[in-house]
Parts: C-alpha cells; sequence; structure tokens
C-alpha cells in the first residue's frame, strides 16, 4: 500500500472569522491556496499518477485541498474521515487504512501537527517525534505488508517549493 500524506494548503486567517473552533473548521482556502495547491496537485499527479483513494478531514480548508486532488485524478469521490480532524485518533486512522485493498494508493488530507506526527508514527512506531508538514506538503510512506505502526517507508517528502518546480 502506498499512503500520500497532504497537509491542506493556506487557508484564510483565522482573525477574519469570529471567535470559537467551530468557526476555525469552516476556515476556506485563499486564492492563492488555491491556486498553490492546483500546481501541487498536478505535480503529485505525475509523482504518483494512480490514486484508488482519498480521504479528508471533514474541515473545509482540508476538504476543499482533496477536492482540487480529487478533480486531478479523474474526480475519485473523497471520504470524510473524523480521525483526519485535528486531534483525530491515529489508531482509527489505522483501522480504517487496513481496511483498504492492500495494494490500494490511498491519499490523506489533514492538518498539522497531526499529519506530523502520523507520518512518524507509521515510520518509526514513535508517537512522540515529529516530521513536520508545511500547507501544501506531501510524504509518501510505501507499505510491504498491513499498514502498522513503525511499519512504512518513507519514499519521499517535498515542501510546496519543490512540487512547484515539478
Amino acid at each position: 500500500m502506498l499512503v500520500l500524506l497532504v497537509r491542506h494548503a493556506k487557508a484564510e486567517a483565522r482573525s477574519l472569522l469570529r471567535p470559537g473552533a467551530k468557526m476555525d473548521a469552516r476556515r476556506p482556502l485563499t486564492d492563492a491556496g488555491r491556486k498553490r495547491m492546483r500546481k501541487a496537485a498536478k505535480a503529485l499527479h505525475r509523482l504518483v499518477p494512480g490514486v484508488d483513494v482519498i480521504a479528508s478531514s471533514p474541515l473545509i480548508r482540508a476538504r476543499e485541498t482533496a477536492e482540487i486532488l480529487a478533480r486531478r485524478y479523474d474526480d475519485l469521490d473523497v471520504i470524510e474521515l473524523t480521525p483526519l480532524s485535528p486531534g483525530g485518533s491515529e489508531r482509527e486512522l489505522l483501522d480504517w487504512l487496513r481496511e483498504q485493498r492492500a495494494d490500494a494508493t490511498v491519499v490523506l488530507v489533514g492538518h498539522e501537527p497531526d499529519l506530523g506526527l502520523l507520518a512518524s508514527w507509521l515510520l518509526t512506531g514513535k508517537k512522540s517525534a515529529s516530521t513536520p508538514l508545511r500547507k501544501g506538503a506531501g510524504c509518501l510512506i510505501r507499505f510491504a505488508e498491513a499498514p502498522a505502526a513503525g511499519g512504512g517507508a518513507l519514499e519521499w517528502m517535498l515542501t510546496p517549493k519543490l512540487l512547484d518546480k515539478l
């Protein structure tokens, strides 16, 4: 299995919204964030030409990022996964990954610091380390067997600037 972790693109500033966690969940991508994510999606498609499943945090900025990716991959449906929300359960996410086909390529769109912690956990089995992803960055992890904490191998991790150059 291949797991492509993608952090959402640049979103509107929190200061533009009324205070509260529920409002934070509604922050959309900026126009610049959408534009940069379209470029990143083009580069990601070249690097990972086939995707079977795209899953996203239910927060608007992640969902919009996932939809940009989905358009690049033949308009795949985007699945919303609560474990990809900020503070979500990596164990629930791992259980969900194990339900996917063993040869699947899965894209997970979410937030920091959760994605960085997830990447480290999948690669090392340790939850204390973090491999932070910048907004719009991607990280590809390969599993030779069923996904497991510490069972992944890092294929690559690319910043948005590097994706822009591809």
